[in-house]
């Protein structure tokens, strides 16, 4: 995650037009899904790994959360969501999710959307994480799946008139970085297989509670004509977890 994209200023520029950074929780269109999974955030201290905006930040306070604690690598990031996602109960930190202190016994849910495919280790998060939670405390976590991840390119392979063919899949078991672009940057993510994820999260001691591939939900499937061919293949993986 020591990769930070977020503080160029076009390709800022560009994030911050996206659904998901205009519109919030609701523009996420994995949303739906992670929300069902996250536990009662009643009286409980939350950290939020990669909080961007600070939209799920926001909503733990919402939902009544004592304390909540979300770091991102990004000064942008974090600016906006001092403007927008502001709230006595929030402490934004601006430090990668590597370098993050924790401390044992300090959190009792932890959660992180879409920001594990950018570290290259997700065993050392995984214990990190373990280290940190309460026992019986909760983790939360969305990445993009290993199927969107393992081809360099993430596009879809079309024909001679642009008619989308097929999501090609190669270099599956090849696990390590990957050099894709996105909002017209080069990016490097780290492609992990599924096998890598749930097995990271059982060596460090977690109870798999919850596995979900989410579709799209009903409105934007109807609402965004594109969005049908995301019933083609997953792009987002959403897992839950215990501290046993």
């Amino acid at each position: 995650m020591k990769e930070n994209k977020y503080d160029n200023e076009s390709f800022f520029k560009q994030y911050s037009q996206m659904a998901r950074s205009v519109s919030g929780l609701k523009g996420a269109g994995e949303w739906h899904a992670f929300q069902k999974m996250l536990p009662d955030f009643h009286g409980k201290r939350v950290l939020d790994l990669g909080c961007g905006f600070g939209w799920h930040c926001r909503y733990a306070v919402e939902q009544g959360a004592a304390h909540v604690i979300g770091i991102d690598l990004s000064e942008k990031m974090l600016n906006k969501a001092k403007e927008i996602n502001n709230s006595p109960l929030i402490e934004y930190k601006c430090l990668a999710i590597e370098d993050f202190t924790y401390e044992p016994d300090s959190f009792d849910v932890v959660i992180s959307s879409l920001a594990f495919h950018y570290l290259e280790s997700f065993d050392n998060i995984c214990s990190k994480v373990y280290q940190c939670l309460t026992t019986g405390g909760s983790f939360i976590f969305s990445v993009e799946h290993p199927i969107f991840t393992a081809q360099s390119g993430q596009n879809w392979y079309v024909d001679e008139q642009g008619k989308r063919l097929h999501w090609p899949v190669d270099n599956y078991f090849s696990q390590g970085n990957r050099t894709t672009t996105f909002l017209g940057e080069q990016v490097i993510k780290y492609h992990k297989t599924l096998t890598t994820y749930i097995n990271s999260l059982i060596r460090s001691g977690f109870e798999i509670t919850a596995l979900i591939e989410p579709e799209p939900k009903k409105t934007m499937l109807e609402n965004v004509p594109e969005m049908q061919d995301e019933l083609r293949r997953p792009m987002f993986l959403i897992v839950s977890a215990v501290k046993k």
